[in-house]
């Protein structure tokens, strides 16, 4: 292992962070709040969200936040445009072993600066397509070829700066080609933790507070409701169905696509059909995941979907669009149904399928729980604390005092 403590000095740099709501946000406090749990010192820089720079304790670790501003295009986020300094000192104070970034903004070009004042070796992981931005940027959509470059040259020379880079799946490598990195990069998974998402049947009480039936079953989706997401196709495939079939429908999430969502349920004639619960509290996800008797995926720009990992765990078969990762997880005929892009009455009729056979949903949501199981945040720990390591000790054999660079 050479010289380095098992208790490293973790530094994780992130543009999307807790309370935002989306994969990056999810991963990144989830990996803070392991490698803390497992005696690791972490800090997590990330922008303020009242604009104002601060420092407040997640639990279990430090998150510094940096001076921001409100990016109005994009969910309402908050991003730090030029937080240079503030990395600095940070890193300066903090002293890191390591430093791990999960999005390529202002606060993870501020952290590579960082990592080259100070020496401190850098991991990059890559969460991000860039459908994730074009398909929300509607006026961008007629250069969304030239965007797509654009972004993938960016991309390649902002990862370039890592050590090393890691995506969530194998798909993700096919298909942004991290070759051109020229950097070693692995598949390592986002994963969940198993012991929060598993299967059991919430209290009469806990329906009631989300207006959610008991005796019919639930299709749900969980996520964002950005452009992105397509979830306009899911109310498609559900107004597609027999209307004899009894099902409710469960749209858990918010974002920039949600006023239109309601609009296209009333104008389907869906609005008794649907019940859009809008943002729910981080401790609610598991309970009303567990409500669910079929999750359906519609969006096409998932490099991993932490969110279908979660239902699956809590014992839902999927229903998912096969682009992006999802094919991955979602195994069709094994423990869902996939349909490709935007085709609704595939979508559908696998959804149908299932609301017709309560045996299919039983043998089909044992085979979610199996695939799922690989998915454990333990083991996406383990690789990630082995990883750290390998760098680090890649990088400097004999740990250098930051006193040293200052």
């Amino acid at each position: 292992m050479g010289w380095y403590n098992k208790n490293m000095r973790i530094l994780i740099a992130s543009d999307l962070h807790w309370p935002t709501m989306n994969g990056i946000a999810t991963f990144g406090r989830n990996l803070a709040q392991g490698l803390a749990e497992r005696g690791h010192e972490v800090v997590v820089v990330a922008p303020s969200q009242t604009g104002k720079k601060y420092e407040e304790q997640d639990k279990n670790h430090r998150v510094v936040r940096t001076a921001s501003v409100i990016f109005p295009f994009y969910q309402n986020l908050r991003v730090s445009l030029s937080p240079n300094r503030e990395i600095n000192e940070i890193t300066k104070q903090f002293k890191p072993d390591i430093i791990h970034l999960q999005t390529p903004l202002g606060i993870g070009l501020g952290a590579i600066g960082a990592a080259k004042k100070y020496h401190v070796p850098l991991v990059a992981t890559n969460h991000s397509m860039s459908e994730n931005l074009i398909d929300n940027l509607k006026l961008l959509a007629p250069f969304a070829r030239q965007i797509d470059y654009i972004l993938r040259e960016y991309g390649s020379r902002f990862y370039g700066n890592a050590d090393y880079v890691t995506l969530p799946t194998v798909a993700a490598i096919r298909m942004l080609k991290p070759d051109s990195f020229a950097k070693p990069y692995v598949a390592i998974s986002n994963g969940i933790d198993l012991k929060r998402f598993h299967t059991g049947q919430p209290t009469p009480e806990f329906y009631e507070r989300y207006n959610i039936p008991m005796n019919v079953p639930i299709v749900m989706y969980l996520g964002r409701l950005d452009s992105e997401k397509h979830v306009s196709i899911l109310l498609r495939a559900l107004q597609h169905l027999d209307p004899k079939l009894r099902y409710h429908a469960v749209v858990v999430g918010d974002g920039n696509d949600l006023s239109h969502l309601v609009e296209v349920a009333t104008d389907l004639g869906l609005e008794e059909r649907v019940t859009f619960v809008g943002r729910i509290d981080e401790a609610d996800k598991p309970m009303i995941l567990r409500t669910g008797t079929i999750f359906a995926m519609p969006s096409p720009a998932e490099l991993q979907s932490i969110s279908t990992m979660e239902a699956m765990a809590s014992g839902m078969p999927v229903v998912a669009v096969n682009a992006g990762a999802l094919y991955e997880l979602c195994k069709n005929g094994e423990n869902g149904f996939l349909f490709e892009i935007d085709d609704y009455e595939v979508m559908s009729q696998g959804i149908g399928e299932l609301l017709a056979d309560p045996e299919l949903v039983k043998t089909m949501s044992a085979r979610s729980l199996e695939i799922v199981s690989k998915h454990d945040l333990s083991v996406t720990l383990d690789k990630f604390e082995e990883l750290y390591a390998e760098v680090i000790a890649m990088r400097s054999p004999v740990k250098p005092e930051l006193s040293e660079v200052l």
